[in-house]
């Protein structure tokens, strides 16, 4: 995963699987994403704009 973006929009390319959270502050919303898949939209009513990374799938790749 690259170490430089920390954060992606929903709608871009996951960049390695795992388990996702928004941005609100409030770590209520997650999402488990495929590499290669796109990011969902932000759930109804989140105050976030874009999705980090909280758990790797595979940490060592």
């Amino acid at each position: 995963m690259s170490e430089e973006k920390t954060w992606w929009h929903p709608g871009e390319i996951v960049p390695a699987s795992g388990i996702y959270e928004c941005d609100c502050g409030a770590g209520h919303h997650w999402s488990t994403d495929v590499k290669g898949h796109r990011f969902p939209p932000l759930p109804a009513g989140c105050t976030g704009g874009s999705w980090s990374v909280r758990t790797q799938a595979h940490p060592d790749d």
